[in-house]
């Protein structure tokens, strides 16, 4: 059978993260998020998440066996291995699960690695969170080109408390100097005052990136989808800089046009931009 190709090829895009069964957050979102922005956007499961109405909205967390993950990646590297050049690494939830993605990553070049460091552990307590966060932290960080972490996640990657712009600043160059990955600290609406604001920083360019809040209540899919956003627009040939701006936007567009439901939270919705 002879492939037939038709059109512009779109550029690939690899998420390599948990499914979200509500639709808002998770590779639904990253999928949204790329198909949205043009992208061929393809997903390697790591586990499957499901809030518990009866428990407070709170995760079930159920994951995917390392080797069915091992086998996905297969097939993925396998089928697109000339053009498979992007990829998001989000909820890993395991340290075997890690193992499992770095060793995969690791067998092909990667032109963009964008790690959005979904860190588990709230507190410096031994288990099975701390485990998974140090993984993270030991065995995907070094791998990353760009790295998105949420205002928790900054605080444990740099080891230093975030309480407005300047620390956020400061943060993102502690998190670049570990990493010599480029930075996107999300400060979000955690931060006070009447602006998101994000912190860019690649070792050499710093900028601030502002949007008016929308509402004091954190959205569903905002943090997935930035990412997946800036994950896509790398993909497409943006530089790191001009890609963490669209995404911006893009995910403000999203929040304001956010979908409800009979959770207590809303979602983005990723067509908002239109």
């Amino acid at each position: 059978m002879t492939s037939v190709s038709t059109g512009n090829r779109p550029a690939i895009t690899l998420t390599i993260a948990g499914s979200e069964a509500t639709g808002g957050a998770g590779a639904q979102a990253d999928l949204k998020t790329f198909q949205e922005l043009g992208t061929y956007g393809i997903v390697a499961l790591t586990c499957i998440v499901s809030f518990n109405p009866k428990d407070n909205w709170n995760h079930r967390f159920v994951p995917v066996e390392p080797q069915v993950i091992a086998d996905q990646l297969e097939a993925i590297q396998t089928c697109y291995a000339a053009d498979l050049k992007t990829v998001k690494l989000g909820m890993m939830g395991s340290p075997a699960t890690i193992n499992t993605v770095a060793t995969a990553l690791k067998s092909q070049k990667w032109d963009n690695v964008l790690l959005d460091p979904v860190l588990i552990c709230k507190g410096q307590e031994p288990g099975h969170a701390l485990d998974t966060d140090e993984a993270l932290k030991a065995n995907l960080l070094p791998l990353a080109t760009f790295v998105t972490p949420n205002h928790f996640e900054a605080e444990s990657l740099s080891g230093m408390k975030i309480n407005n712009v300047e620390d956020l600043t400061e943060a993102a160059k502690k998190i670049h100097a570990i990493s010599g990955a480029t930075v996107l600290a999300k400060g979000g609406i955690r931060l006070a005052g009447s602006e998101a604001v994000d912190v860019y920083y690649d070792g050499e360019t710093l900028e601030i990136l502002s949007a008016p809040k929308v509402g004091e209540v954190a959205v569903s899919g905002a943090g997935c989808s930035l990412a997946a956003a800036i994950t896509a627009e790398l993909a497409k040939g943006e530089t790191p800089l001009q890609a963490a701006r669209n995404a911006k936007a893009f995910v403000t567009e999203g929040i304001k046009n956010r979908v409800s439901s009979a959770a207590p939270f809303d979602a983005l919705w990723q067509g908002g931009s239109r």
